[in-house]
């Protein structure tokens, strides 16, 4: 039998958590859920490691805001500069990012593609 993949972007890695959930009810081969943005690297996973910022024991405003690691000071810089690293952009409800970073990647039966779709899209995805 012949495979195809489903591409989905999502807001919140909750809503591609529940289109895998209900992908699990056709016959979806693999898949995985990764969050993406424009800058390389993780940066600050966790709002426990903050406490570095008192001591100013952190790479810059662009591993803090963006999650950014970057390879030069000048690329954190540059960085630095986005409106979204600043806190100066906004949108949606209680100054969340609004934008679609959550993508999931499923692999289905051909078969089963066109309902794969019609889920994901039902859920909100792109």
């Amino acid at each position: 039998m012949s495979e195809r993949t489903v591409f989905a972007y999502f807001q919140t890695p909750d809503q591609a958590k529940e289109a895998v959930k209900q992908l699990r009810s056709l016959r979806l081969i693999d898949h995985a859920i990764e969050r993406f943005d424009g800058y390389a690297g993780e940066g600050i996973q966790s709002l426990d490691t903050l406490g570095g910022t008192i001591t100013g024991d952190f790479k810059g405003l662009g591993y803090l805001t963006l999650g950014g690691d970057f390879d030069s000071p000048d690329a954190g810089i540059l960085a630095a500069s986005s409106v979204s690293a600043s806190g100066y952009s906004s949108g949606g409800p209680e100054n969340r990012e609004t934008g679609y970073d959550i993508m999931l990647v499923a692999i289905v039966e051909e078969e089963d593609f066109e309902q794969a779709d019609r889920i994901v899209r039902e859920l909100g995805a792109l």
